[in-house]
C-alpha cells in the first residue's frame, strides 16, 4: 500500500496501477477468509484514505461474522479542513440521514478517532432503539478488519485519482485545440429516433472530473416534421439554453453530435438568443462520425463551412470527445427504447374497447407484463379484478389477432 501511495503522490500511475492490482488479488483472499469463527457479530467497518484534496471512505458491511459487502465514498476535504471532522459529517449523514433504507450494526470500527464519538454514538443509539459503539482502536480480528477497510480505501482512492489525472489531461488537451484557458464544463446534444417518430434529444455534462451523470437530461421533441434531426436540435438548444443560467451552469463548449449542417443550425440559434448571460464565452464544436459509429474516424468543425479537421487515434482530445459523445448517444438510444418500450406495452390494449387506463394498468400489474397477458387464457384474464368473464374473452381476442 505504501509503494502505490509513493507511487500515486509522484504521479507515476503505471507503477501505482500494478500495485493496486497486487492489493487487490491479496484483497480477494483475504476477504474470504475474513469469517469470524466464534463471534457472529454485526458491524461496519469504516477505513480512510486521504491524498491531493480528497479522501476516500470504506465501508466493510460484516453480519453475522462474515463480509457481506463493501462500498467507496469520495469526499472533498476543503484546505484547511480537519479529516476527521469530513470523516464525521459522513458518519452522521451516513447512519442518521439514510437510516430508513440501512440498518445499524451493533457496532462501527473507525480509522481515526472523531471529535464528537460519545454524541454521535448516543444519536445513533437513540436512532436504533439499541446501544451502538463506535470503537477506533480495536484488537485481534476488529484490528484486521480494520486494516483491510484501510488497505481497500487507499486502492479506491489511486484509481479515483488516476481516472481523474487522465480526465484532466484530455480535458487540457482539448482546451489547448480550441484555443481557451480550461474547460470546467462542457456539454453535448445527440438526437434519436426510430422513422422519425418518439424524438428524444439528450444532453450529457462533463465537469472538470468527467461525467456528472445527476445533471444528464433527455427532452422529449414534438411539433416538428417526422425525422426532422435539424429541427429536433434547433429545439432542444433553445429550449436549454434559452433562459437566464446560473455562471456554474454555463458550459465552455458544447458539442453537437453531427457535422457542418448541424454546426451551423446551433450557431444560428446561439446568435438569435436573447438572454442575460454571455452566450459568446460558449465554444460550439460539431462533431461528424465515420461510417458505423466507427471510433477514430471523427471529424471536427468549428465552422459551418470549410474543411475539418481528423485528430490521430492517440489523441488525448479525441478521446474525451469520443467519451462524451458516447455517452450522449448511448443516453438518448436508452431514453428512445423505455419510450418506445412503453407505447408498445400499451397501444395493444388501447384499441380494446372496454379497456380504459385503469383497467390497462390493472391488467399489466396484475400479468407483470403485456407478454404474460398475451400468453394468458380467458379464465386467467377474467381473475384480473375488474374484469368480467366477457371482457376477458374481448380481451383475450383481440390480443391473439
Amino acid at each position: 500500500v505504501e509503494r502505490m501511495e509513493l507511487a500515486s503522490r509522484a504521479l507515476n500511475f503505471e507503477d501505482a496501477a500494478r500495485a493496486r492490482d497486487q492489493i487487490q488479488a491479496v484483497r480477494r483472499v483475504t476477504e474470504k477468509q475474513f469469517v469470524s469463527g466464534g463471534d457472529r457479530e454485526d458491524l461496519d467497518v469504516i477505513g480512510v484514505s486521504f491524498d491531493a484534496g480528497m479522501a476516500c471512505v470504506h465501508v466493510l458491511f460484516i453480519r453475522q461474522g462474515k463480509v457481506l459487502g463493501s462500498r467507496s465514498y469520495f469526499l472533498k476535504v476543503p484546505a484547511g479542513t480537519e479529516l476527521a471532522e469530513v470523516v464525521q459529517t459522513f458518519v452522521g449523514q451516513f447512519y442518521l440521514q439514510g437510516s430508513q433504507m440501512r440498518s445499524l450494526p451493533g457496532e462501527i470500527l473507525l480509522d481515526l478517532t472523531l471529535p464528537e464519538k460519545t454524541l454521535l454514538a448516543a444519536a445513533l443509539s437513540e436512532q436504533a432503539g439499541r446501544k451502538i459503539q463506535i470503537q477506533t482502536q480495536p484488537r485481534g480480528d476488529r484490528a484486521r478488519y480494520l486494516k483491510l477497510a484501510r488497505t481497500n480505501a487507499a486502492t479506491a482512492l489511486v484509481t479515483k485519482l488516476s481516472q481523474q489525472s487522465t480526465v484532466h489531461q484530455r480535458l487540457a488537451a482539448l482546451a489547448e485545440l480550441l484555443g481557451i484557458q480550461a474547460i470546467n464544463s462542457m456539454e453535448c446534444f445527440d438526437i434519436s429516433h426510430t422513422m422519425g417518430e418518439q424524438t428524444i434529444a439528450s444532453c450529457v455534462v462533463f465537469d472538470g472530473n468527467g461525467p456528472v451523470r445527476a445533471e444528464y437530461r433527455r427532452y422529449n421533441i414534438a411539433g416538428i416534421t417526422p425525422g426532422d434531426d435539424y429541427a429536433a436540435m434547433d429545439q432542444v438548444l433553445r429550449r436549454r439554453y434559452g433562459k437566464a443560467l446560473e455562471e456554474n451552469k454555463i458550459p465552455d463548449v458544447v458539442i453537437i453530435d453531427g457535422g457542418k449542417g448541424q454546426l451551423g443550425m446551433a450557431k444560428a440559434v446561439f446568435e438569435q438568443l436573447e438572454v442575460p448571460w454571455d452566450k459568446s464565452r460558449v465554444v460550439l464544436l460539431g462533431v461528424a462520425k465515420g461510417g458505423d459509429r466507427k471510433a477514430g474516424l471523427e471529424t471536427l468543425f468549428l465552422q459551418p463551412h470549410g474543411e475539418g479537421m481528423a485528430l490521430p487515434p492517440d489523441s488525448p482530445a479525441l478521446h474525451i470527445i469520443q467519451h462524451i459523445c458516447d455517452d450522449s448517444h448511448n443516453h438518448a438510444i436508452t431514453g428512445h427504447r423505455n419510450k418506445r418500450a412503453k407505447v408498445k406495452n400499451t397501444s395493444a390494449l388501447e384499441l380494446i374497447e372496454g379497456v380504459g387506463p385503469r383497467r390497462r394498468q390493472s391488467l399489466l400489474k396484475y400479468m407483470c407484463g403485456l407478454q404474460p397477458l398475451r400468453n394468458a387464457s380467458v379464465e386467467e384474464i377474467a381473475q384480473v379484478p375488474g374484469i368480467s368473464s366477457a371482457l376477458a374473452e374481448k380481451i383475450f381476442n383481440a390480443l391473439k389477432h
